[in-house]
């Protein structure tokens, strides 16, 4: 008899194991439009993808009286119905910083223009996302905005998470939402030397053990997307957008000096920038097998498994990078 009750818990466990659930593939939205292209609707469709993660808006500091104001509000051109819709805010620390913030107002402010955008639109919602990366000297406002905001909206609420916050989150504490999407990624800073200030493995290396450490649940946002560092003199002047080799490579203006630098051979205009000769563009961008390191070297550092993972985001020009199967791959790694 109990040989048999064995049997049975073992073959228990083997069925349970072998229905352990891969995350789900989720995107962020960051255009200011909301509006599929072709490409956008076939990788949403091949990655089944049911939730999409939409910035609403910024929050900043009016230049004069130093009061929060929205900025950038999306507007829906496609209706986004058949999605799971989270509402993203992006809230600048330096409103976070003012001494004088009213945190009761700003969050009740803040849910009421989200509700405007979600009737507008027809648009419900269980989830709210706040995107702030807070520091010790903000943390007090932001954790009483957290606060305020949850019991305002009465959601479920999530926010993100910087690989320092997970580090040293006895200081710059824990928010109090239902969990949290680990941005792994601008890991550096933007410099004219040859590193990516978006990924970098050894810099990742120093927080990923205090991942197990860390008692709110996470969910992972990985970068898809690149820019080119725009340097003259050996000084950073910009930060250049939807900028990749691939399309440097073709242009007859930039020569291609090193596997990251491309040096302008003429002065020219490109998407609106104006380039002078001599001029440095340094790209900075990630490929597939950056993907799946990540992926791997999280879940070696994991106690809990991530219910999603995130992809920054859903873009035509990003996500031509990679192959259908890219995504598959990344969440296959857990």
């Amino acid at each position: 008899m109990l040989k048999r009750f064995f049997s049975i818990l073992c073959i228990f466990l083997l069925l349970s194991c072998s229905k352990t659930e891969k995350p789900i593939v989720s995107f962020y939205y960051w255009k200011t439009i909301f509006k599929f292209s072709k490409t956008e609707k076939e990788v949403l469709k091949e990655n089944n993808v049911h939730k999409l993660y939409i910035r609403y808006f910024d929050i900043g500091l009016h230049p004069e009286n130093k009061f929060p104001i929205p900025i950038s509000p999306i507007r829906f051109q496609d209706n986004p119905g058949e999605y799971t819709i989270v509402p993203v805010v992006f809230i600048q620390n330096k409103v976070m910083l003012e001494k004088n913030l009213d945190v009761n107002e700003l969050a009740q402010k803040t849910f009421d223009f989200i509700e405007e955008i979600n009737s507008k639109n027809k648009i419900t919602c269980e989830q709210i996302q706040i995107d702030c990366d807070w520091t010790l000297s903000s943390k007090n406002n932001y954790l009483k905005f957290i606060e305020v905001f949850k019991k305002v909206s009465k959601k479920k609420l999530s926010a993100t998470i910087r690989l320092h916050q997970v580090k040293y989150f006895k200081k710059t504490k824990i928010p109090n939402v239902d969990s949290g999407v680990l941005m792994y990624y601008n890991m550096g800073s933007i410099a004219p030397d040859s590193l990516n200030s978006i990924y970098d493995q050894k810099v990742a290396e120093r927080y990923l053990k205090s991942l197990k450490r860390y008692p709110l649940h996470l969910d992972f946002a990985f970068p898809i997307y690149s820019w080119g560092v725009h340097i003259r003199n050996n000084t950073v002047i910009g930060l250049r957008s939807k900028m990749n080799t691939k399309a440097l490579e073709k242009d007859p203006n930039f020569e291609k000096t090193s596997p990251i630098f491309f040096r302008v051979k003429q002065s020219n205009y490109k998407n609106g920038v104006f380039y002078e000769e001599n001029d440095l563009l340094k790209i900075e961008e990630i490929k597939t097998e950056d993907l799946k390191e990540m992926a791997k070297d999280l879940k070696d550092n994991l106690i809990r498994k991530p219910n999603e993972i995130i992809f920054y985001d859903l873009d035509e020009f990003n996500l031509n990078n990679y192959e259908k199967n890219t995504f598959e791959q990344i969440i296959s790694c857990f």
